[in-house]
């Protein structure tokens, strides 16, 4: 397994909600045309105290999913417990807990500005271990050029 890349989506200059979701689904639209995944990995919404708060992120997630879909990605959710376990072995792990395990099992620096972006590369990790398993999709193929002979449609020029 290696890290490709990460990042953070920075909205806090976007003016209205609605333009946030369009940026959203724009800029990952653009990643899965630069990355070409097969699959996305997601966290499933959780219930949280601020109700504006929790409308706000299942919009963001909606749009995120609608971004995968019209892309043709296949889509699976993992509960923030079930991620956890996965990375740590620990469903209450802390943030920080889990992107040190992930900075270690994946060999890669996380500066601080991307700590929250480690919760979107724990559900992609929690996601490669089901499926190396046979979990609830099975894995194409564990090499790139097995994949790119399997799925020639997912070559763009």
């Amino acid at each position: 397994m290696v890290v490709q890349d990460i990042g953070v989506i920075k909205l806090n200059k976007l003016g209205d909600h609605q333009t946030k979701l369009k940026e959203i689904f724009l800029q990952l639209q653009e990643i899965i045309e630069t990355y070409l995944p097969s699959h996305m990995a997601i966290e499933s919404p959780f219930f949280g105290k601020n109700v504006q708060s929790m409308l706000k992120l299942g919009r963001a997630q909606g749009v995120s999913m609608a971004a995968a879909m019209t892309m043709g990605l296949e889509i699976t959710e993992y509960s923030p417990k079930k991620i956890k376990q996965s990375i740590t072995g620990n469903g209450n792990a802390a943030k920080e807990q889990v992107a040190a395990l992930l900075k270690g099992m994946l060999k890669f620096e996380v500066k601080e500005h991307y700590l929250d972006a480690t919760d979107a590369l724990a559900a992609a990790v929690c996601h490669y271990h089901q499926i190396s398993r046979g979990g609830p999709i099975q894995a194409k193929g564990n090499n790139w050029k097995k994949f790119l002979k399997e799925n020639p449609d997912r070559i763009r020029t």
